[in-house]
């Protein structure tokens, strides 16, 4: 058995054709897009990360900028700028790029973006509505994630999916969206033992745990679906995911490639949050929920 690939490429030019397509809708009312993009410090990776952000916005028409902020900002003073863009309804989206310098309060960072324009999906309340699935924006890479399973017509409802990872940005979420699809979902951290005895059940196998080569293919059930959300650099330069791509490809029935799977999707799912965030104010999305000014 040889994998299908699952081209998070293809997918990713697919939908942002259609968001091209969104945002001419919306100049017809009036209203363009308007992404900000706070950068802290001038970490070489972070930098990198933006400029790929920036430049998917401007290929679909998202009006889009950088704050490039010193790394000796203090909390008040980002949290300040926060506000500004809060209150600019021109700005229908807010990303602070991760991560931020040590004496800045992440968490308080976060909570201060106004959830309508919180597209990373990283505020409480958005995380808190993965539970209930009444979120505002949901997480980037895991919304990828979904559509790329979505997309491939690859049943979720009744599966036994495995996340390896249990980060606030991609595990726990991961779990929260495929349990509200049905999925028997168990979560597999660094302190699991013997991580082989769950990964070998898995009808969906999604690593996340930046461990390159962590899945080796005697740990992956025939004919499993493997997501790789892993972005690892070796040594030598080259980038591999969290799985051994060419071992695993053997048993597996479709599987991601890294890079070309998950990543083209994180940043598609962005520039969708923006969109439908812009939709919103142009009321274009009438079954949109009335965010609560408490949770703002």
């Amino acid at each position: 058995m040889t994998a299908k690939l699952i081209d998070g490429k293809k997918l990713a030019a697919h939908i942002r054709q259609e968001c091209a397509g969104r945002v001419r809708a919306l100049a017809q009312k009036g209203v363009v897009p308007g992404l900000a993009v706070i950068l802290v410090g001038d970490d070489p990776a972070s930098a990198v990360y933006v400029g790929n952000k920036i430049r998917a916005c401007e290929a679909v028409g998202i009006r889009s900028f950088t704050d490039r902020l010193p790394s000796s900002i203090t909390n008040d003073e980002l949290l300040a700028r926060i506000e500004e863009l809060n209150a600019d309804e021109t700005v229908h989206g807010i990303l602070v790029q991760l991560p931020l310098p040590a004496h800045i309060d992440m968490d308080r960072v976060l909570e201060t973006i106004a959830v309508d324009k919180d597209v990373d999906g990283f505020h409480l309340y958005n995380v808190g509505g993965l539970v209930t699935g009444n979120t505002v924006f949901s997480p980037c890479t895991p919304y990828g994630v979904v559509k790329l399973l979505e997309s491939e017509n690859i049943p979720i409802e009744g599966q036994n999916v495995v996340v390896v990872g249990a980060s606030n940005i991609v595990g726990k979420p991961m779990a929260l969206m495929l349990m509200a699809r049905d999925a028997t979902v168990s979560i597999c951290h660094a302190k699991t033992r013997d991580l082989a005895q769950y990964t070998i059940l898995a009808d969906i196998l999604v690593v996340a745990a930046g461990v390159p080569n962590l899945i080796l293919p005697q740990m992956v059930k025939t004919g499993a679906v493997v997501i790789d959300v892993g972005i690892n650099r070796l040594p030598d330069g080259r980038i591999t995911g969290d799985v051994d791509f060419e071992g695993v490809r053997w048993r597996a029935s479709a599987i991601t490639p890294v890079p070309g799977g998950v990543g083209p999707m994180t940043v598609t799912m962005l520039l969708e949050n923006t969109i439908k965030s812009a939709e919103r104010v142009a009321g274009i999305d009438p079954g949109a929920r009335e965010i609560l000014s408490s949770a703002a």
